[in-house]
């Protein structure tokens, strides 16, 4: 079933670090497939906030007995004949298909589609029910089990979506530049989409899908139960914008992650072709649509910044074109945890420089 909505309706519906230099230049980005010169930059598209339409699937995964909702937002002005990028969005904790709408908005105002899959095992339901089981509920949540079965629903998300019965989407998706995306436990997600697992049983567990060519990772929380990430993280080789802040602290029931482990996760993935922003400030929560939370100031902007960062790392990844990069590093310099005029580096931020 699927229900197509009005894309002009749609409402904006962890300890401190030390300084961090901003890592904005990857090392042989553009190395995931051909160069497009010949197509304008993404990050340089014209926006234009009524030009997508949003279109509602309830989709099961007949295999696995699990309900697999997710959300399109299609830009509706794709011509004839073009392909255009696809980002395929995991939620976070307790969060749905309705959720980060701002970054949706913008990708798909130049022209970026983005399909936000639905959880059935760790989505809002997990809030519902007697708060006295609260904890057991978000503990079963975060089982291996279920990370595992969130990797499932993005391979089936992205399957459904590139098939025809669902519509003409699947013939203007360029199959070359499909993107994984998630913040908070989402993230955790996108990363076993391309490649992160661990060993249970003498096996590895892990849900890869060779079709990511890049993954952004929003405020990834540690692999929990997992004493070495690099182990978990090997497998790994597709570009990462990994964004967080120094506030980034995880605080729920059972759980709590200081925001040094987002710079721990970066620093674990093995590829040079990684980069990493790191916010002044801010919260967790303020990479969703929440507004105000990390400061009534700061919030607008951090979700600005990184929806803009997003679309410069795909011009880099894709096209080769540092321009957006560039751009972005120079605007946005006033709320970074870094050095006033710190030039991007190459290497990634030292574990060293984490103050606990």
């Amino acid at each position: 079933m699927q229900t197509e909505l009005s894309g002009t309706g749609v409402a904006a519906c962890w300890r401190l670090f030390g300084a961090l230099l901003l890592a904005l230049v990857l090392t042989g980005a553009a190395a995931t497939g051909p160069a497009r010169a010949q197509s304008p930059a993404i990050s340089q598209a014209t926006p234009n906030a009524s030009a997508f339409r949003i279109v509602d699937f309830d989709w099961v995964d007949g295999a696995r007995s699990r309900p697999v909702p997710a959300r399109l937002h299609w830009p509706n002005d794709v011509a004839p004949g073009a392909r255009i990028p696809l980002i395929v969005f995991s939620h976070g904790m307790g969060g749905s298909r309705r959720g980060y709408s701002y970054l949706a908005r913008y990708w798909a105002s130049r022209g970026v589609a983005s399909l936000h899959v639905q959880h059935a095992g760790s989505d809002t339901s997990v809030w519902a029910g007697n708060p006295l089981t609260l904890v057991q509920r978000l503990q079963q949540a975060a089982h291996e089990s279920e990370a595992l079965a969130r990797g499932l629903d993005v391979r089936f998300a992205l399957d459904r979506v590139l098939s025809r019965d669902v519509g003409a989407y699947e013939a203007q998706i360029d199959r070359q530049r499909i993107v994984v995306a998630g913040h908070s436990y989402g993230a955790n997600t996108a990363l076993v989409a391309v490649g992160a697992g661990v060993m249970r049983e003498g096996r590895r567990m892990e849900a890869k899908d060779p079709r990511f060519a890049a993954a952004i990772v929003i405020s990834s929380p540690p692999f929990y139960g997992e004493p070495q990430l690099a182990p978990v993280l090997e497998n790994v080789t597709v570009p990462t914008l990994h964004v967080t802040s120094t506030g980034d602290v995880i605080k729920i029931p059972g759980y709590y992650s200081a925001a040094a482990d987002r710079l721990a996760i970066y620093n674990a993935i093995a590829t040079p072709r990684k980069a990493l922003a790191v916010f002044q400030g801010g919260s967790h929560s303020m990479f969703t649509d929440r507004p105000g939370t990390g400061g009534l100031d700061l919030n607008p902007k951090v979700k600005a910044a990184t929806a803009e960062l997003s679309l410069a790392f795909l011009d880099l990844v894709f096209d080769g074109d540092r321009t957006a990069m560039a751009r972005w590093n120079a605007k946005w310099q006033p709320i970074m945890a870094s050095s006033p005029g710190a030039p991007p580096l190459l290497r990634p931020v030292a574990r060293s420089s984490v103050t606990q």
